[in-house]
């Protein structure tokens, strides 16, 4: 299993590296072919059906933790009625997403007319009609995808997933030829994500042994799934509110161009979220298991600091590099129209240094079944984003949802959790920090020195891009290994390496 946690970790990260270096040459593409108005337009109706992921009211994320128990007591009957019971429940989400993001397309005039134009609205109703099939496969997807998470094996996971980040943007270029438009690309999404879930389903059943008791249903697990889940739910409306909901309100009263500054804003913070979760979540068993076991703070909270140490260093390092770089890189990449997405990123990632390098708590909280609180400061704070959106949005367009967003992650993942895993959880916030609190500040000097030659040195091409990038990063990674790195972790990192003479 620590194999395949391994594996899976190198093979999300190349998955990253794949998805953002087709990134690089997919967006503008895009943008060429269907032209600012009309990306904007794809990236609204793209927000608003993904909200029918809402669906699955937080099941998805609580199978592990049943499988997990199940799975240490031994009952095989009890794993194929939970099996049974997920493929019923998410049959029946697929039908309601399907029922609801078709009615919606249908009615798109009524959401967008007040920012859209005739022909724009038109066009939102097509995309959300392809997505929302898109949003049923991909739905019906997770009964097989959660069984080969609880088997752990993210070998196949992120090869399956490598597949589609390279498979999406080449059917997408073929339809873009065609002169689709914009529609083409949601149609390459959804080829993609009907071939993913085959996949899937002959995996888990063919593979892993995946079966299915759908003739006993058990009422008592579905009302303990029940109650688990709706916490986690509460918070997959937090994660729809920070994440896609400023979009459709940009729609509703800016309009297509604020949209698509902010989406390129929203598309770069994503690739921070990713670097994230990719080394989180191949931990979310092991803490299941651990949790089901013993219960172990101490071995939990360890856990806990040396994934959020790697995550600490992985985030400064891409953070002050954007910072230092990209300004330049969004110019480039995206355009002059862009320009002002390289504040609106700095703002709104910076912050995110604090959930992201403790994202592997909130598994030890679902693990406990103690995310009940999280959920509602969550809650709560998607409310004051939502505010802050609606009441500013006409004043400063899309700086209003940037500054909720930042509130919302300051007050609630950064003050809140903090507190709440050290009194209620019981893990050490204080180990924590003492651990990582260096990286940061070891960071921030890199960065301002940087900064301070970079007035001497100006970024002007590729070319001075390239070579204030590999300064930037030997003077990063040295940094990291004579200040930061203890002298075990020093002689464990050179031990590591695959030249490395191994003593017997």
């Amino acid at each position: 299993m620590s194999s395949q946690r391994r594996v899976g970790v190198v093979l999300g990260y190349a998955n990253i590296l794949a998805k953002n270096l087709v990134n690089l040459v997919y967006t503008p593409m895009l943008l060429s072919f269907v032209g600012q108005a009309e990306y904007g337009v794809y990236q609204t109706a793209n927000s608003f059906v993904f909200s029918l992921s809402l669906l699955t009211f937080g099941f998805s994320q609580a199978y592990v933790r049943f499988y997990t128990r199940m799975r240490a007591e031994g009952s095989e009957t009890a794993i194929r009625r939970l099996n049974g019971m997920y493929l019923l429940l998410y049959a029946v989400v697929c039908i309601l997403a399907l029922v609801l993001g078709f009615y919606a397309a249908s009615n798109a005039s009524l959401i967008f007319s007040g920012g859209f134009t005739g022909e724009q609205v038109a066009l939102a109703g097509a995309l959300m009609a392809a997505m929302t099939v898109n949003v049923a496969c991909t739905l019906f997807s997770t009964v097989f995808d959660a069984y080969i998470l609880a088997h752990e094996e993210f070998r196949f996971q992120q090869s399956r997933q490598l597949l589609t980040t390279l498979a999406t943007p080449l059917v997408a270029f073929a339809l873009l030829l065609a002169g689709m438009g914009a529609v083409g690309v949601a149609l390459a999404q959804l080829a993609v994500s009907a071939c993913l879930l085959v996949f899937n389903a002959r995996f888990a059943i063919g593979c892993l042994g995946m079966r299915f008791d759908v003739r006993h249903p058990d009422g008592a697990l579905f009302r303990a799934l029940a109650a688990f889940s709706a916490w986690i739910f509460a918070n997959q409306v937090c994660d729809l509110v920070n994440q896609n909901i400023p979009n459709v309100l940009l729609g509703a009263l800016a309009d297509a161009t604020a949209v698509s500054v902010f989406a390129v804003s929203v598309q770069i913070r994503s690739v921070f979220y990713s670097l994230s979760t990719t080394m989180s979540n191949v931990f979310t068993p092991q803490i299941n298991r651990i949790v089901a076991e013993s219960n172990d703070n101490a071995v939990l909270t360890d856990l806990m600091t040396r994934v959020g140490r790697y995550q600490m260093v992985l985030f400064c390092w891409v953070y002050c590099g954007f910072v230092l770089l990209g300004e330049f890189f969004i110019a480039a990449w995206a355009g002059p129209g862009f320009a002002e997405a390289y504040p609106l990123i700095c703002l709104m990632v910076l912050p995110l240094v604090v959930p992201l390098t403790q994202n592997t708590g909130i598994e030890v909280q679902r693990a406990k079944n103690m995310h009940r609180a999280r959920s509602v400061a969550m809650l709560a704070m998607a409310v004051v984003n939502v505010l802050v959106t609606l009441v500013a949005t006409p004043q400063i367009g899309s700086w209003a949802p940037a500054i909720g967003y930042v509130l919302s992650i300051v007050l609630g993942n950064g003050l809140f959790m903090n507190w709440y895993y050290q009194r209620r959880v019981g893990l050490d916030m204080g180990m924590f920090w003492r651990r990582n609190l260096p990286v940061a500040l070891t960071s921030a000097v890199v960065l301002a020195a940087c900064i301070f030659v970079r007035e001497s040195l100006p970024v002007v091409g590729w070319g001075s891009f390239l070579v204030w990038g590999v300064a930037y990063t030997t003077l990063f990674a040295a940094s990291m290994w004579v200040v930061v790195l203890t002298p075990a972790e020093r002689a464990s990192a050179v031990a590591r390496l695959p030249f490395f003479p191994r003593r017997s």
